[in-house]
């Protein structure tokens, strides 16, 4: 039995409520599926649009075999496009982060437009054309403050997930927002791993002292039913949405994206040890209230986020091999707060900086148990874990599709 007949086998034998089979989670045949049909097909987060303030502005990513540059042209449009030269191949854009006003290629000065037309080829001869050696374009898409790219030919619809977050994001005014820190950490687990701990709060109260001053662990808050007939979040929401902030739970029909503002407990109006600001600048001059405890947005494979009164949290989830995931951390401040004056740098980042560390341990353990042959897949949680099962399904249903054809019958929500 070949690979794709083998995993769609034990997709379509899998037992619903039930981890899956370990080849899922260790075997690297299986991972390159997963790059094949959902990291190379569907839409990633990469950053936010204030990270590329001016034209010439970029950041580089790595996805799978594919490097990217994500640039801000002299027009101001954010442009992305396959870091490899037309020539000879080489890498254009070395740095994680940089400014330039062209793409020059370090190898051989290959020099592009923003856009990726190339401009000069230096000695290439009198009938070299210029036009036909641009650097090839990625599809590229802002919403909210937040920029995707898909390497497909021909990607999947945006506008379903820019009409769905746009009214709860906008208000943030993340577009006018700075990266106040970023750190990425190396998790030793595949990327499922990392989403199924992310899913719930079952493993929090004991293992994230420092989140559960502040985050409630109430799985109506974390999973994906019953958060309308809690009435703490009903009355949050009518709080909320009082003062015109969009707050009610939302999720696509085939469960890849959602979300919802959640109550921080008790007090609390942000993600300190003592719940109060980090960050006396409010995050956007639009919302005139604290507590107004944290929206959520997940979007499979690549983004959960937590933006408050004060600042806000985004994660970025890639692959690096079927056992390591690269999880990046950013926390968002309004543009012009100080730091030392407006937010110290430690109390803004001490509590996730903790639980980031915590969930990579985490995800490490459960990988390493995973490798053993007396592995089998075990149930979940059917009063935490609803949101680690969600997830779960979500991905079964659409590697079944793509390997098939055809639309799995299993629901997602």
């Amino acid at each position: 039995m070949d690979i794709r007949s083998d995993m769609l086998s034990r997709l379509k034998n899998r037992k619903p409520g039930f981890s899956l089979d370990q080849p899922f989670y260790i075997d690297p045949a299986y991972y390159q599926l997963d790059l094949e049909h959902i990291w190379y097909k569907d839409w990633l987060f990469i950053g936010h649009d204030c990270e590329l303030p001016n034209p010439g502005s970029y950041m580089t990513v790595q996805v799978g075999a594919y490097p990217v540059v994500i640039v801000r042209d002299n027009d101001g449009k954010i442009n992305a496009l396959h870091n490899s030269c037309r020539h000879r191949g080489s890498r254009v854009c070395l740095e994680h982060k940089g400014q330039s006003p062209k793409l020059v290629c370090p190898y051989h000065q290959w020099t592009y437009e923003l856009d990726g037309k190339l401009l000069y080829a230096r000695q290439m001869g009198e009938n070299f054309d210029t036009s036909g050696f641009g650097m090839k374009p990625v599809a590229c898409e802002t919403a909210g403050g937040y920029i995707f790219i898909c390497l497909a030919d021909e990607p999947m619809d945006f506008a379903p997930f820019r009409a769905m977050m746009e009214p709860y994001f906008l208000p943030h005014r993340l577009r006018d927002a700075k990266v106040a820190f970023e750190s990425t950490i190396i998790e030793k687990g595949n990327w499922k791993l990392v989403w199924e701990n992310n899913r719930e709060c079952y493993h929090c109260a004991g293992n994230h002292p420092e989140l559960c001053k502040t985050y409630p662990e109430a799985p109506t808050a974390t999973g994906v039913n019953g958060a309308e007939d809690d009435p703490e979040i009903a009355e949050h929401w009518q709080k909320c949405e009082g003062i015109g902030l969009p707050s009610k739970f939302v999720i696509d029909p085939a469960g890849q994206f959602r979300t919802a503002r959640m109550p921080l407990l008790r007090d609390a109006v942000s993600y300190t040890m003592s719940g109060r600001k980090a960050v006396q600048m409010r995050l956007s001059d639009q919302v005139n209230m604290d507590r107004i405890g944290t929206l959520l947005l997940f979007h499979y494979p690549t983004t959960w986020n937590h933006v408050l009164s004060d600042h806000a949290v985004t994660f970025r989830v890639l692959p690096i091999s079927a056992t390591e995931t690269a999880v990046t951390t950013k926390w968002l401040v309004h543009k012009d707060a100080v730091e030392g004056i407006d937010y110290r740098l430690d109390e803004l980042t001490h509590v996730w900086t903790e639980t980031n560390d915590q969930d990579r341990q985490i995800v490490e353990e459960n990988a390493f148990g995973i490798q053993s042959p007396a592995y089998e897949p075990g149930p979940y949680s059917e009063v935490h874990e609803g949101g680690v099962a969600q997830f779960v399904e979500w991905y079964a249903n659409f590697m079944e599709k793509r390997l098939t054809g055809k639309p799995a019958l299993r629901s997602v929500a």
